[in-house]
Parts: structure tokens; sequence; C-alpha cells
């Protein structure tokens, strides 16, 4: 099987998934465009932004105008603060075809099935519903159901999915945004932020030892300023994630002209 030439990893993270963004502004200033992609989370949805054909301005414009806690999206009747599938027509505005044989790029989005309690990877059929199933984070967004499954977030299981594509490319540009950032006790002052705390480290520990797998590894140490749902930095963590990817990616086109 011919190899395409790059391949792009997103690992979740929140809203520093919008390093995402600035990551893919910097590949394609450089002329890089991946053609296959695989995501978890905040990942699976810039992934399939990106596979959609959106631009990174657009993208940073679906984000800014995406309120994840708008009081009309609270619900009292499913487990989680947040309405998950309240975001549908939102992601069907800019999919409209939703689905995966619309992309322009091959994608593939990792979730959870809660009930079963192992991964499912989604590379074909209806593209929204597990873009958002992907992004479901425990707790506060409410899992989604597909086909009388529960899904909920990938980054459970998967954080971090290289090995869906690390096949699929010559050279795999992996992202992780969510690297843990040393706390002191008092940080810990409540019950959501032990949680947020232990499932970041549990992920983390799994994620991090697939770096050496990676080609052109970026992860931007700085977004540890950032925690998972504070939306008043995304300007910064675009930022970020583009100045990072720039540093990066010019050091790998160097050696690579260097080699050759």
């Amino acid at each position: 099987m011919e190899k395409y030439k790059y391949g792009l990893c997103l690992s979740g993270g929140g809203v520093r998934g919008l390093a995402h963004v600035g990551v893919i502004q910097a590949m394609q200033e450089r002329g890089m465009e991946a053609s296959v992609v695989s995501g978890t989370s905040a990942g699976a949805i810039v992934g399939a932004l990106y596979a959609q054909g959106m631009t990174p301005d657009e993208m940073l414009d679906f984000f800014y105008h995406t309120e994840i806690f708008r009081w009309s999206n609270y619900t009292w009747f499913k487990p989680g603060l947040i309405d998950t599938d309240k975001f549908y027509g939102i992601f069907k505005k800019h999919m409209p075809e939703d689905d995966f044989e619309s992309l322009s790029k091959e994608l593939f989005v990792v979730t959870t099935d809660i009930l079963h309690g192992k991964p499912r990877v989604f590379s074909e059929g209806p593209l929204i519903k597990p873009v958002l199933a992907s992004a479901a984070f425990p707790v506060v967004l409410s899992p989604v159901e597909i086909e009388g499954v529960l899904y909920s977030d990938g980054g459970i299981v998967n954080n971090f999915p290289i090995e869906l594509i690390r096949d699929k490319c010559k050279t795999l540009i992996g992202v992780y945004v969510n690297t843990p950032k040393t706390l002191k006790a008092e940080e810990l002052d409540s019950t959501f932020a032990v949680l947020e705390r232990a499932y970041h480290l549990n992920i983390a520990h799994q994620s991090l030892s697939k770096l050496p797998r990676v080609d052109v590894p970026i992860t931007p140490s700085r977004l540890v300023e950032f925690n998972t749902f504070d939306t008043r930095h995304l300007k910064d963590i675009y930022e970020i994630g583009y100045e990072e990817a720039c540093r990066v990616l010019d050091e790998y086109l160097a050696e690579r002209s260097e080699e050759e």
C-alpha cells in the first residue's frame, strides 16, 4: 500500500485543542498538507474541520462562536452538565453532508463505548455524532447515543491515537496538547479539580509513551497555563500552538534539507 506523505495525529485537551489550529496554520504555510488524520476529543473536532476543508481562520471563527457553557445547553435529564446533542445543529452548518465520505482527507475519530468498556474508532458513515461523542468529557458533557450504544470522550481510552495512522504515512506529525503541570495542594480545591487531575494524569502517562514513534512531535509546554474549559484565552492558545509548530517544523525541514 502506498503511503501518504504526511499524517497528522491530534490529541485531546479541551480548549487547549485550539493549539491544533495554530499547528495546521504553520503546516500550511510550509506546504505540509496532511492527507490522513486521527484525533481524539478536541483533536477529533479540529481534525474533522480540517478534513472538511476549513481554513485555520474559519476554524478559529468556529471556536470563537461555539459557546459550551450557555444556559440553553445545560441538561437536567442526561448524565452530564451539558447536553452534547445540542451542538449537532452547529456542526451540521459546517458539515452539511454529515458523512466521512464527504471529507477531503481520511479521518479516524476515537470514542469510548462506555456500555461495553472499550474503544471504538469511526472512519466511515455519519460524521457529526462520532465527533461529538469523542469530545464528550465525562461529567461535563453527556454521552452520545449512536445505534443504541452510548459513547463518550475518546481520551478515556486513547488520547493520542498515533497507531491508527502510523503505517499510513511516511511522516507522522503528532500534536500533544495535554501535558500535565505540577500543582500546589491548594489548587485541588474541589471534587471536580481532583477528578480532572486524575483523569489527565492517567491519559498523559499513556500518551507520552507514544512520542518516540512520532516523526515530528509537537508538544507546546506553555499550554500548561490553561485549564481544560477556560475559554478566556483562545487566541493565546492558538498562538502558542502556532509558534511551537513553526519552531519544530522549521527544525525538521532544515534537517531534511541537510540529509538531501
